[in-house]
């Protein structure tokens, strides 16, 4: 059994997605914060860094638990775990680790940035707003040049590069971003989204 503690934000919907997709029992235990539970001593003694997600296999290497936190190192760990959604072959496994990072440092820190001076920071500021949804807008642009020649982000199959983006960018007018400027994201934000292991996932804290 993994325990998965996670909120309603995109980081915490990959690994939801990644259990579910994968079919591995887990537990899930809400860290809200909006209420500053991520600053606890218990949920800090699991995550130094206080921020979500972080899992405890309970089967983790070796037979003992596991904890381990990091959304995108968390993936890598279940894919391996199980041997799926992660090749093998070098070159193909080397082409999902690349759009696996390319969510990790790029889609997160730009589109969460785009988000906050939107829509949360106690000031608009218009350079911030101006600069971040430009950067979203260039990112789209990425993936759309990418899915142009590929089913998915790592190619032809179905990984935890579409996993990891998915979350962050399945709204695109939350950016202020046209989805008819992006028709081959519009696509992939479509199929990805109809797969019943991610409405499933989207379900979880009833969000």
């Amino acid at each position: 059994m993994i325990d998965l503690y996670t909120w309603t934000t995109p980081n915490g919907r990959k690994i939801s997605i990644a259990l579910e997709e994968l079919q591995l029992p887990y537990r899930v235990h809400p860290v809200d914060i909006s209420k500053g539970e991520q600053l606890t001593p218990a949920y800090l003694a699991i995550n130094p860094n206080n921020k979500i997600p972080a899992i405890v296999d309970g089967e983790g290497p070796g037979g003992s638990s596991f904890t381990l936190f990091e959304s995108g190192a968390i993936l890598i760990y279940l894919a391996e775990k199980t041997g799926r959604f992660l090749p093998t072959e070098e070159e193909a496994r080397a082409r999902v680790l690349e759009w696996l990072m390319f969510q990790m440092g790029n889609i997160g820190p730009m589109f969460g940035q785009c988000y906050h001076f939107k829509s949360s920071a106690p000031e608009r500021i218009p350079y911030a707003i101006d600069r971040y949804t430009r950067e979203v807008g260039r990112l789209y642009g990425v993936m759309d040049k990418r899915l142009s020649k590929s089913a998915y982000l790592g190619g032809e199959e179905f990984s935890i590069a579409d996993i990891a983006a998915w979350p962050w960018t399945k709204n695109p007018a939350a950016y202020d971003q046209n989805p008819d400027d992006f028709p081959h994201v519009a696509a992939w934000i479509k199929k990805v989204g109809g797969r019943p292991t991610v409405k499933r996932a989207l379900r979880v804290l009833d969000a």
